[in-house]
């Protein structure tokens, strides 16, 4: 039994593995629609999410299984003192694996060490956000064909950003990758993804808050929002919120091939008249994610087509 807590959990060649089922399900989806026929997906999801829960619900449904789960901490015996613990080993007796979210960093992992069914961490706090990062490198490389040879600019929330500390993690493992970290001082990515990872791996990189100058280097823009969940002073987080914004007159200063991607939801750090824009990749990147989640979900049950 194997479950995917963090990124760094899958070798490279598992990862391309992963892209590639992904794109065959693309091409060939009917090939795929009774893959998983007769197993259940549990999506136990502490903390609110759209698209995240939505995309592990869908994914199943395609490849024929079945789903059940809570989507709100009020809806599970937790809000009784149960802990999460004694939830996963009580809702593996129903399920065959489990899409956790949880704001706690580490709940995920916590939750696998005593778990009966494999633990994908649908996000953990401010930590890691790894399933998310498997849709980002394959939106990716869709839109440019490598995962090497580029320089990626993460702007916005980089400290709480845990789709930012994934993808950055991840996009470490191929050659000839710089960043941009493009953010206010108080959002600076934190030190140990500067210490383990960038410094490290002796990558190339640097921080700015010149967002007009980046554009210009990028090959991938990463948008983030300024979560206002994860402050815990109001008066912080309206200062912060608007802190960069993208509208066409930032995206003139873009290559012609740049993709702009962001892990959603937005509030208003990207313009909505930005959608039009042919290197707006963001809602591709969406249904990306339910296509991986697929693949992903066939691996840790060990079902092929």
């Amino acid at each position: 039994m194997r479950h995917l807590i963090d990124i760094k959990d899958l070798s490279v060649e598992e990862i391309k593995g992963l892209i590639d089922t992904a794109n065959d399900i693309i091409e060939n989806r009917a090939a795929y629609s009774e893959v998983c026929k007769g197993k259940k997906l549990a999506t136990l999801f502490f903390e609110p999410s759209t698209r995240t829960r939505l995309s592990f619900e869908a994914a199943m449904w395609e490849l024929g299984g079945s789903v059940l789960g809570f989507s709100s901490a009020d809806a599970s015996s937790t809000s009784k003192g149960e802990s999460v613990t004694d939830t996963v080993r009580t809702v593996g007796c129903y399920a065959d694996i489990i899409a956790m979210r949880h704001p706690k960093e580490g709940a995920p992992l916590l939750a696998s060490l005593s778990s009966t069914v494999p633990i994908i961490n649908a996000g953990d706090g401010g930590h890691s956000h790894p399933t998310q990062t498997l849709t980002d490198l394959l939106t990716i490389m869709r839109e440019k064909g490598r995962l090497d040879n580029m320089t990626v600019a993460l702007c916005g929330d980089l400290k709480f950003g845990r789709t930012v500390h994934s993808l950055i993690s991840a996009m470490s493992f191929y050659d000839n990758v710089k960043f941009i970290l493009i953010s206010p001082e108080e959002l600076k990515v934190p030190n140990y993804i500067r210490q383990d990872v960038l410094e490290k791996k002796n990558l190339e990189w640097y921080e700015t808050d010149n967002m007009e100058n980046a554009l210009g280097e990028a090959d991938v823009l990463y948008m983030t929002r300024v979560q206002r969940e994860r402050f815990f002073n109001e008066a912080d987080y309206l200062r912060l919120k608007d802190s960069f914004i993208l509208d066409t007159e930032k995206m003139k200063y873009a290559k012609p091939d740049t993709t702009i991607l962001h892990p959603l939801p937005r509030v208003n750090e990207i313009s909505v008249k930005v959608d039009e824009d042919p290197r707006a990749c963001y809602f591709k990147q969406v249904e990306n994610g339910k296509f991986i989640r697929m693949a992903l979900i066939m691996m840790l049950l060990g079902v092929t087509k």
